[in-house]
């Protein structure tokens, strides 16, 4: 796998196909990177926009789809230190998954989410400490490269993955960039220092990364897919290539995701605002739509 073009094949050849209508109801968030509520953790500073949001779609019916970089799994050991730290988010999300509404794609951060027996072992159960005793988590969860949402009627696709296959060294080599960040660039993130590997804080490297995947778009019948990794939020016109990207949960004071309703995908964000009396609300914001997903008609697939 030493193209992003082979890697990117393969996400999408391997994908769970999730079928859907105009009916249906979706949300896309990716890179919270849910940490341990310390001073690097990136996601504490939005946990409380994301839990808001997360309930409202909840409430809503909508699907969740996350897509990678949702647990920060490079500066934290074990994932009990983030359950711990964010524990109303993930009952929240496990309410999603009870209800068979929940689809979890791994990224380069949580890419040990790929081995089934790892999720199973550290994500089935938690303990409470109220009765002494662990509770069923995230029972039978399976992570994925990558998702198709195949329209029942049209056939139209919407291809999703987390982006990191279009960036060689932190597809390949994310065990020494792992490495690297709890050793050396945890504590210098801390003292405000950007890690230069990654391509959300390397504007060189984002280029890069979008380019290659949008090279592979074209190559595939201009292919709908939505991806995350570079934190950058993209919204293309019809007539462009299919390009988008959710953004992330770690702005800062808001988080930005794609909203997919009424057969159309709509990129927001949810934020912090000042009432007139002064007195604080989350809101939300559309960034860009709603645009009718049929309008990308040329990315039509005839692979099933």
């Amino acid at each position: 796998m030493f193209s992003s073009k082979k890697r990117l094949d393969k996400a999408y050849t391997t994908a769970k196909i999730i079928p859907f209508d105009d009916s249906s109801k979706f949300v896309i968030f990716s890179d919270c990177h849910r940490g341990d509520n310390s001073f690097a953790d990136d996601f504490a500073n939005n946990r409380n926009i994301y839990a808001h949001a997360l309930t409202h779609y909840y409430n809503e019916g909508f699907q969740y789809c996350e897509l990678g970089d949702g647990d920060e799994l490079w500066e934290n050991l074990s994932f009990t230190s983030l359950f711990n730290a964010h524990k109303n988010v993930y009952l929240l999300l496990k309410r999603f998954h009870e209800e068979r509404r929940l689809h979890m794609i791994w990224g380069n951060h949580d890419m040990v989410y790929r081995n089934p027996n790892y999720v199973k072992k550290h994500l089935s159960t938690y303990f409470d400490p109220k009765t002494g005793k662990d509770a069923t988590l995230f029972t039978n969860l399976t992570y994925h490269e990558g998702l198709v949402l195949k329209h029942r009627t049209s056939a139209q696709e919407l291809f999703l993955t987390h982006g990191h296959q279009a960036d060689w060294w932190n597809f390949l080599f994310w065990k020494w960039s792992r490495f690297m960040v709890r050793i050396l660039w945890k504590p210098l993130n801390v003292m405000g220092i950007a890690d230069p590997t990654s391509p959300a804080k390397n504007y060189t490297e984002l280029i890069k990364v979008e380019r290659r995947t949008k090279k592979w778009i074209a190559a595939h019948n201009n292919r709908f897919t939505i991806t995350g990794h570079t934190h950058r939020p993209r919204f293309p016109k019809p007539n462009d290539i299919p390009f988008f990207n959710d953004g992330s949960c770690v702005h800062p004071r808001c988080i930005t995701g794609m909203e997919i309703e009424n057969g159309n995908i709509t990129l927001i964000k949810w934020h912090i605002a000042t009432r007139n009396d002064g007195t604080l609300q989350i809101v939300r914001v559309v960034l860009e739509g709603p645009q009718e997903l049929s309008a990308y008609h040329n990315h039509l697939q005839t692979r099933y």
